[in-house]
C-alpha cells in the first residue's frame, strides 16, 4: 500500500475527465489512480501527482451529498498553491496554462515577499497560486 499524502486538496470538478486532461497538459500532472463511476460517464476518484504533491478530484455526485461544481462565473474560494524550484517555472507553467484556457489573474511578477509569483483560474473555476524563488541555491 502506498503512503497517502498528509494533506491533499480534493476538487469537485465537472467534467472531471476534462480537468484531468487540462491538469496533465498545463501542470505536467501524472495520474496515480483513477476510479470511473458505475454510470460510465463520471469519475468517482482520481489522484494526480503535481509538482511532487497530490491532488484528488472527482465529478460531482449530488446523489451522495451536497458537493457540487462551481457555477459559471462563481468564484471558488479555495486555492491550490504550487511552489516551484525556480522562478522560470512560474512563467513557463503560467504561459502553458493560459494557452490551454486558464485565465490569468496575476501575471508573473516579482513579489515583495521574494518570489516570482503568478495566479490563474483554471477553466473549471479553481484558483492556482504559483511561486518560485528568486535566488536558486545551486
Amino acid at each position: 500500500m502506498t503512503a497517502r499524502p498528509p494533506v491533499a486538496p480534493y476538487l469537485t470538478v465537472s467534467p472531471a475527465a476534462g480537468a484531468i486532461a487540462f491538469y496533465t497538459a498545463a501542470f505536467d500532472a501524472k495520474q496515480k489512480a483513477l476510479m470511473p463511476a458505475l454510470d460510465g460517464l463520471r469519475i468517482l476518484h482520481c489522484e494526480l501527482e503535481i509538482n511532487g504533491g497530490a491532488l484528488f478530484l472527482s465529478d460531482a455526485f449530488p446523489e451522495f451529498g451536497t458537493a457540487r461544481t462551481p457555477l459559471p462565473g462563481e468564484p471558488v474560494t479555495m486555492s491550490v498553491s504550487l511552489e516551484f524550484a525556480t522562478a522560470e517555472e512560474v512563467d513557463e507553467v503560467f504561459t502553458r496554462a493560459t494557452k490551454l484556457g486558464a485565465k490569468g489573474e496575476v501575471t508573473p511578477t516579482y513579489s515583495f515577499w521574494g518570489t516570482r509569483t503568478a495566479i490563474l483560474r483554471d477553466p473549471f473555476g479553481h484558483r492556482w497560486i504559483m511561486n518560485g524563488p528568486l535566488n536558486q541555491q545551486k
